[in-house]
């Protein structure tokens, strides 16, 4: 432990156990203690002996200084931790075709999650978050996998690799159980990629991404008044919020040694520093990342279309927004689940670099790999 100390520039080192007297000295002569929001059983425990504190007080005593503090350091990306993170998303690139390549009719979802964690398992790794692997892409965060595939659906996969340093990929690619998208998956699919190419094209130093947020939003409204799923006036439906009906998550989140990087701390802190209010609106409130970019941020760009019939028949029910939603052609889609596209991204001195080795986004990519690998599957 000393040796890596030295290593990073420590002068001093003193044994773990000392560090219960030291508090205790410091608290008796009325010294600040700085510390982080506990978000571990074991250290909330901790912290409340060493400070005489009930455990359910402590959220009360953290130190917004050095939250503050850790923050500005951890959000900007030293090259070191760039490198890290792109040998992160190129394992995570690796299970991700691993999977496009396995898929077939018949096979599970849990099998393809299974070929998923081998993969970053035989890079010396492991996934760095719970792996979303679901035919059923339409329920955000879905960690079930006891579906089967059939022809016809969709297969949206959300799952990244640790570097071995422990920094994380982050990336979500959807493709069809068949070879080949349908028409309806095709003109979804191709409007979640241009709300995708269209938020990365924005993306340079000073541009907020709340701001980027609402362009994927508009691309996406105009997308789907073309196909006849909404209608009204573009920037009413956005400032509405009725777009929240297809797209009910934020474009992206920070992204390091944390998937949602330094969660835990408060997004407000990290996603949002005080230069604006995080929005209340559903939807919107869901956005980890509001604030200004700067050169050195590493961030996901995952824009979604999603057809939830729960919540659309409540919305109906509810006869919300119908200014702007075409409810009846909505019931063509009540079983088509969901697209999202998702890139980690750097921002840099002038503009921003997508992480990585190229990973199949576009529907030539997509099926070439699809169609090269399914007749060996099902022969």
């Amino acid at each position: 432990m000393a040796e890596l100390a030295h290593r990073i520039g420590v002068s001093h080192t003193a044994p773990y156990a000392a560090l219960t007297d030291k508090l205790r000295a410091a608290k008796a002569g009325q010294r600040k203690i700085h510390y982080l929001p506990p978000y571990r059983g074991d250290n909330s425990i901790r912290l409340s002996r060493w400070l005489d504190t009930p455990v359910d007080q402590l959220a009360a005593g953290v130190s917004e200084s050095l939250i503050k503090a850790i923050v500005a350091q951890r959000n900007i990306k030293s090259d070191e931790e760039v490198a890290e993170l792109e040998k992160a998303v190129n394992f995570t690139g690796d299970m991700h075709l691993a999977v496009m390549k396995a898929a077939k009719p018949g096979i599970t979802e849990a099998a393809l999650a299974g070929i998923a964690a081998g993969i970053a398992q035989a890079h010396g790794t492991q996934p760095g978050y719970s792996i979303i692997l679901t035919i059923n892409g339409q329920t955000l965060h879905n960690h079930y996998h006891g579906n089967t595939l059939t022809s016809g659906k969709l297969v949206l996969g959300d799952f990244g690799a640790d570097s071995h340093m422990f920094y994380a990929g982050d990336i979500t690619r959807t493709f069809p159980v068949d070879p080949t998208f349908t028409s309806r998956q095709r003109d979804i699919y191709n409007l979640v990629l241009q709300m995708q190419l269209s938020a990365i094209d924005a993306l340079k130093p000073g541009v907020r991404y709340y701001d980027v947020h609402l362009l994927s939003a508009r691309v996406m409204v105009e997308g789907l008044k073309s196909l006849g799923l909404m209608k009204g006036d573009t920037d009413e439906a956005i400032a509405s919020g009725a777009f929240a009906l297809f797209f009910p998550h934020g474009l992206g989140h920070m992204l390091g040694l944390d998937v949602h990087d330094m969660e835990d701390v408060g997004e407000q802190y990290v996603g949002y520093a005080g230069e604006l209010e995080r929005s209340i609106q559903f939807g919107l409130k869901s956005l980890r990342l509001g604030r200004a970019l700067q050169p050195g941020f590493v961030l996901t760009v995952e824009p979604g279309v999603y057809f939830i019939p729960e919540l659309m028949d409540l919305w109906q029910q509810q006869g919300k927004y119908l200014d702007f939603i075409n409810y009846d052609k909505l019931q063509a889609y009540r079983d088509f689940g969901g697209v999202r596209i998702e890139d980690n991204v750097l921002i840099t001195a002038t503009s921003h670099r997508i992480l990585g080795n190229p990973i199949p986004k576009t529907i030539a990519e997509v099926e070439e790999v699809r169609k090269a690998h399914f007749p060996l599957l099902v022969s």
